[in-house]
């Protein structure tokens, strides 16, 4: 049985509450590219616009897989981390869309529902491409908010969520966590490929080799958690705007700035990063190996519309981990 969307006829109650009875929603967009959540902009009748999310499992296109009971990064989707995430950023002064309405009481929908101000539909990654000497600003007022972030620091780690309640501090290391989510990704890649599967002790001792090199810390950063050009529109201002914020957590700040570097490449360096320590860096880029052949293989097995692009993404990764082996 196929996936049901939204249609216009679904946000009538919600058009009308949000912005007046007299204002009618003249075309709904599904927006490509979201795996766990549904990304909509509504068009009104005075040509104005706006994002809608929907938390719904219809919207969740990842099946369930093995996790390491303390990874801050596990299940990072849903209604509540968004609003934590959101006061976070904007306490942070990171650029975000502002949020209209938060509904997480299902009053609209069978479905937790954030509705945001529309930046709209340039990526920071098309930017890129498009214009570079435009990219340029963005990238460095990005660095700028980027550090802002990360020096938003206390001694727990955790999704922001959890550390705002006060819950008990975590006391295993970070990097320990790092590891294991590693290993568990190995376990489950091996299982879909042959060559992961022949190399999978080859690999794992890698991962320990790196490991033995990291020292111990206790202070941790307010960290995106999967950050690259993707997740940051351009206002038509140049301004950039952090989006899929749901990760967000207290971490080390090595974990955003590996994904960083994989996913900005030769534009990395326009971000102007901070020192950080190599040693974990690097345990944090091959573990990120390790979930990008992971996660890709096992979304390709759901009904997710751009396999091919998954499959493509894994076979990338395969050969990264295989080439430090």
């Amino acid at each position: 049985m196929g996936r049901v969307f939204l249609r216009p006829e679904d946000l009538g109650e919600l058009v009308a509450q949000e912005f007046g009875a007299d204002r009618r929603l003249e075309a709904l967009d599904r927006l490509t590219g979201g795996t766990k959540k549904g990304v909509y902009r509504l068009h009104l009748d005075d040509r104005t616009t706006a994002v809608l999310y929907v938390w719904a499992a219809g919207e969740n296109y990842w099946p369930p897989s093995a996790c390491v009971p303390d990874d801050p990064f596990t299940d990072a989707s849903g209604a509540d981390l968004f609003a934590a995430a959101h006061t976070a950023l904007c306490a942070a002064r990171v650029r975000t869309p502002r949020l209209l309405m938060l509904d997480r009481d299902r009053r609209h929908l069978d479905a937790d529902l954030a509705l945001v101000e529309d930046v709209g539909v340039t990526r920071l990654e098309s930017l890129i491409e498009s214009d570079r000497h435009a990219a340029s600003a963005t990238l460095s007022a990005l660095g700028d908010s980027l550090r802002g972030m990360h020096a938003h620091s206390g001694s727990a780690y955790g999704k922001v969520a959890v550390v705002a309640q006060g819950a008990a501090p975590q006391t295993r290391r970070t990097e320990d966590i790092v590891v294991d989510r590693a290993l568990t990704h190995l376990d489950a890649a091996a299982s879909r490929d042959a060559r992961m599967a022949a190399a999978q002790v080859r690999v794992a001792a890698h991962m320990h080799d790196l490991r033995s090199t990291v020292s111990a810390r206790q202070t941790y950063g307010l960290v995106h958690g999967e950050l690259g050009p993707d997740h940051v529109l351009v206002t038509p201002a140049g301004e950039p705007v952090v989006i899929d914020i749901e990760g967000l957590a207290y971490f080390d700040i090595e974990w955003d700035h590996a994904w960083l570097q994989t996913r900005f490449g030769e534009d990395y360096p326009a971000l102007n990063p901070v020192d950080l320590d190599p040693h974990r860096l690097e345990l944090f880029r091959f573990a990120q190996v390790l979930s990008l052949i992971e996660g890709p293989l096992r979304i390709a097995d759901t009904d997710y519309p751009d396999r091919q692009w998954m499959l493509d993404l894994a076979e990338r990764n395969i050969a990264k981990a295989l080439a430090s082996v």
